[in-house]
């Protein structure tokens, strides 16, 4: 799996949202019948309901995992002053389930960049002592959430998967009359 964290280097989310780290769990993620690859696009209208994730690790343990969703590009990738603007928390989510199996901290919000090209990054971390642990909800709100310092806080240690998508502002449609 350590080739699958490449594209996260390339794409500047080894960085920018967590520390270089070894690949131990395959995540997978599903918008309808779209599935993302690192560096895809995806229009925010196509992923504007929470995605179907899964995450397999390398054992056939019964693991429990927190996923983090961000965008390290708010409110504009050029000038990012609210990096990172958090979308979307889950803990305690079974290894091979759908994240919807396990507990929502932070309600999904869907991509909606204001301007530019957004990164979207899925952050998966296995949940240690075997058992559900005590994750805390952010205090502070979405903007300036700080992956790194809620995985410390809450003894996440190093991500075990990550995936991200592009996104950008969609035209509006407009009809003439």
């Amino acid at each position: 799996m350590a080739h699958l964290i490449g594209p996260l280097a390339i794409g500047k989310v080894v960085g920018d949202v967590v520390d270089p780290f070894t690949p131990a769990a395959k995540i997978t993620i599903l918008y309808g019948s779209k599935h993302v690859s690192n560096g895809y696009d995806i229009k925010p209208s196509l992923a504007s309901e929470r995605p179907h994730v899964k995450i397999v690790g390398a054992s056939n343990a019964a693991n429990l995992y927190t996923l983090v969703m961000v965008d390290p590009d708010a409110p504009s990738p050029s000038e990012p002053i609210h990096r990172e603007w958090l979308h979307w928390i889950v803990v305690d989510i079974p290894e091979g389930s759908d994240a919807t199996q396990g507990r929502e901290l932070v309600k999904y919000m869907g991509p909606c960049p204001a301007v530019g090209i957004h990164r979207y990054v899925f952050v998966a971390f296995k949940q240690t002592g075997g058992g559900l642990v005590k994750v805390e909800a952010p205090l502070q709100g979405c903007q300036n959430f700080n992956t790194r310092q809620f995985a410390s806080l809450n003894n996440l240690g190093l991500p075990v998967a990550a995936i991200y998508f592009n996104s950008h502002k969609e035209p509006k449609n407009t009809k003439f009359i």
